[in-house]
Order: structure tokens, then sequence, then C-alpha cells
């Protein structure tokens, strides 16, 4: 992969953006390297799991399949910029309100998949949902609630004015909201890659090239004055 940057002009969760970027690196590392956008999730970085989808052009594709190149003069949405003025789209709070985060690997995937489908559809039948839900991977809800979150995202025109949770009244069998559900579903939970810690350094391991060889290190220096950001050897 070039380490070369090229100029590129695109609208990113509804920003207008210029940024020279590395035209053949993966839009999925991109987005969480160079933009700090960790609502795109990593999984398997083979467009098998969907954690990592988002719209192009308000079509879903798995970010990791996609190169950098082409989202110059393009609109990206990933599951980070689904809120407007702070408050949660309508998938997002169907998805509050109906409990389907769990984990919530899938959940950023899964969001913006389901925005493509209320785009598309306004009342969408279930077989409509699970296709296209179908190239996101989910191992914790069984789908069935995220299913039922999205055909109702469009039935609620006061979603906004409804509060989540159940109002009053017997609380014994009532749904209430996780306490972590709106971290994960604007993009902002973080897990275990979505973080390094400060002055965190790399380590690589270096191996012999013939198995029963043994390491003498030697004169250290000209290797740490070739390589400047070079800590230690151990």
């Amino acid at each position: 992969m070039t380490a070369e940057r090229v100029p590129m002009n695109f609208f990113l969760n509804g920003s207008r953006r210029e940024a020279a970027l590395r035209p053949m690196a993966r839009l999925s590392e991109t987005l969480r390297e160079e933009f700090g956008y960790t609502g795109v999730k990593v999984g398997c970085d083979a467009g098998d799991c969907g954690a990592c989808t988002i719209l192009l052009n308000g079509r879903q594709v798995c970010a990791c399949l996609v190169p950098t190149a082409r989202i110059d003069g393009a609109m990206v949405v990933s599951a980070d910029g689904l809120q407007a003025n702070g408050f949660l789209s309508r998938i997002q709070h169907a998805f509050l309100r109906h409990g389907a985060v769990q984990c919530g690997a899938c959940i950023p995937g899964m969001l913006t998949a389901a925005t493509e489908i209320a785009a598309a559809y306004e009342n969408p039948t279930r077989q409509q949902v699970l296709d296209g839900l179908s190239g996101v991977l989910c191992r914790c809800t069984g789908y069935q609630k995220i299913v039922d979150a999205v055909m109702d995202a469009g039935r609620d025109p006061d979603y906004l004015k409804n509060p989540i949770g159940p109002a009053g009244g017997p609380a014994v069998g009532a749904r209430l909201p996780r306490t972590d559900a709106i971290a994960k579903l604007d993009g902002s939970a973080q897990f275990g890659a979505d973080g390094i810690p400060t002055d965190a350094l790399w380590l690589r391991a270096v191996r012999s090239p013939h198995m029963a060889a043994n390491f003498t290190l030697g004169d250290m220096a000209p290797l740490f004055e070739r390589h400047p950001g070079l800590h230690k050897v151990l």
C-alpha cells in the first residue's frame, strides 16, 4: 500500500472536508485513524461481518473493502454522524426503545444499513428489512429486536417527544433502556481497539530466520541512529 497522500474533497457525516489521504488505504482505517470515527467497527477486515458498514452516497458498503480514493467527491455517513443537533435519529431511537442494543459491536453497521432501508421504504416489510440487514452479522440478539426496531421506526412521528422507558405504572415486565445504550448507538462507546494510551509504544517482535540460532546484539548505537523512533531493544 502506497504511503503517498492525495488531496480529496468530500462530505463526511454532514460536514464538507478537505484532506490529503492515502488513496489505497482501507476506508475503515482512514475513518478510524485519520478522523477518529471509531463508531466504524472493524471485525473481519474481509467484508464478511459487516461491522464496518457505512453509507457511501446513500448506499451501504463495507468500509474495509473500499479504497479511500472512492470518497473523493462523495458523501460518507457513519453511525457517528446519524444524530442531528444532539438528538438520536428515528432509527437510533427505535433501537433504544426496542432493546435492540446488546454488546454493541454490530450496532453501528446495523444502524447505517437500517438508515438505508428507511430511506428506500416508508413502511418496509419484514422481508425487506431482513434483506437490507443481511450484510451485517449479530451474535447477541437473534435479530428479532433489531428487525422489530427497523419496522417500527417509521410508525412513531412524535418519537422525539416520547420518553424512553416506562413513564409510570407497573414496573415488573417493563423494558428499561440499557445504561450503556446511548454510547453504543452514537458511536462513542470505546471498545478495546478504539483507543491508544498516551505515549504508547509499538512492540515489534524480530525472529531469527534460523530455528536454532541465537541473537548477539553487539553495538546498538548505529541501530538507534538509523531509527530515531526506536526506544529500546529487549
